[in-house]
């Protein structure tokens, strides 16, 4: 069934068919086309457009349509050329010539804006869900790891002492701010496209904010035109998406690497790793790597839809069907990665001892060392150069500055003294960077506060 069909005297060629139909992938919002259905055909029964018997006709075979497509009774069957065409043809068949005066005052192009955006705003809340899991774990892992000493990095190269609380609490901020977009994405977006027609409204008295409000709208849109043109909301959620994959690569890259037999942080679960085909020593991080390789897959669809959507004048264009399958791709992509990456770091344990002889054997410390000469009246600029002299010395000798002994110190600078040990201490270099955000474990539990507040928000 086609809902165009007479103006035409031939049959659409079926080449031509299959490339227009969307009924492949836009049966994902089947629940969603019922939905907006049921909420329309309430609106034209309260405006009198339909009768009350008809309305109960319509709304019972709309219900009856959903449980069957759910349960399985009823396939979606792909000769017909998009979801909505099927569910008012299987209506039609099931109640007559009642199912018919559904579509009045309703375009197909205001029904697949309403579909497109029920269906975006109820994953932009899933994936929002998605993420305050995981940021319940990152939370978690903060908590026990308050002590946890580590060497930060710049360059990749050890820089300064922090914790894996102070790490972790890195990345929980970057997660916050991908939920704080999607909070502003749902507000921004909630607003209802149907009774805005093809692209002008309708002459019939449609009640547009009752079926804004049935719908858990904010209101109805503001300008028919843009109604049905409008994919900011599709293009906002793909780029919090290809963020998000961002911030998942990004700490998928330092999970591969604190894996590595040269670092040997972590110790990846055996139910989130793979072996080797023909090396058996091998335990790889491939969940990682996947969700590393798979942001670039999430990046392509934003750019797709962008690239879509720059030359199209106002108001509907075909063009806009391209709006669906790699965005659904894109969403299931990134939730899968989140879930994954949760479980993934869920279950991995830290090697604390490597990782704090790492953060020693560095020259993290190096810092804290210039502080101290600092704090016994030597300008921080020649403190930097009589530290630097002291680490190439370190360094000639394979040790730390730990283990430098102090007559060692005392011969390229007198100001040393036996204080310089507990001064340089892991500990002493983190406990004492008490600023707002910094490592130190009163910061911390600063810190800590503010996240269990933000995932206490609802």
């Amino acid at each position: 069934m086609k809902l165009w069909g007479g103006r035409f005297t031939k049959e659409t060629n079926q080449l031509v068919h299959n490339f227009n139909a969307s009924i492949s992938f836009d049966q994902k919002f089947y629940k969603q086309d019922i939905d907006g259905s049921i909420a329309h055909v309430n609106m034209l029964a309260k405006q009198n457009i339909v009768t009350n018997e008809e309305r109960f006709a319509i709304l019972n075979a709309l219900e009856q349509i959903k449980t069957d497509i759910d349960t399985g009774v009823l396939e979606i069957s792909p000769e017909y050329e998009d979801i909505h065409s099927f569910v008012e043809a299987t209506l039609i068949e099931r109640i007559g010539d009642t199912g018919k005066k559904l579509h009045t005052g309703r375009s197909r192009n205001d029904q697949v804006a309403l579909d497109m955006r029920l269906y975006v705003r109820d994953e932009v809340k899933e994936t929002n869900a998605l993420l305050k899991d995981l940021l319940k774990v990152i939370l978690r892992i903060m908590k026990e790891n308050i002590e946890t000493y580590m060497p930060g990095f710049t360059h990749l190269q050890k820089a300064q002492p922090v914790t894996v609380a102070h790490h972790f609490g890195a990345y929980f901020e970057m997660f916050r701010r991908d939920c704080t977009r999607l909070d502003d994405i749902y507000d921004r977006m909630n607003y209802c496209p149907l009774g805005a027609g093809a692209l002008a409204g309708t002459t019939y008295p449609l009640d547009r904010d009752f079926t804004a409000d049935f719908l858990k709208f904010n209101g109805a849109t503001n300008n028919s035109m843009d109604s049905v043109s409008d994919r900011d909301y599709i293009i906002e959620y793909l780029s919090a998406l290809s963020t998000i994959m961002m911030h998942l690569s990004r700490f998928s890259e330092e999970i591969i690497i604190w894996n590595s037999n040269e670092y040997r942080f972590i110790e990846l679960d055996d139910s989130y790793s793979t072996g080797s085909s023909i090396m058996p020593q091998k335990k790889n991080p491939d969940i990682a790597e996947l969700v590393r390789g798979k942001t670039g897959r999430v990046y392509g669809a934003l750019m797709s839809i962008l690239t879509t959507m720059k030359g199209l004048p106002l108001a509907y264009n075909k063009d806009m069907q391209e709006d669906k399958e790699l965005t659904f791709d894109a969403i299931d992509t990134t939730k899968s990665c989140i879930l994954l990456f949760t479980g993934m770091i869920d279950t991995m344990t830290f090697n604390k001892d490597v990782m704090e002889a790492s953060a020693k054997n560095g020259f993290t410390n190096a810092t804290d060392a210039a502080d101290y000469l600092v704090n016994h009246g030597i300008p921080f600029r020649d403190a930097h150069g009589i530290i630097g002299h002291l680490v190439l010395l370190c360094i000639e000798k394979k040790i730390s500055l730990d283990e430098l002994p102090l007559e060692e110190y005392k011969k390229i600078c007198p100001v040393f003294e036996n204080d310089i040990y507990e001064a340089i201490s892991l500990k002493t270099c983190v406990e004492k960077r008490l600023t707002k955000g910094a490592p130190g474990k009163a910061a911390m539990l600063e810190e800590i506060k503010i996240c269990e507040a933000f995932l206490s928000e609802e």
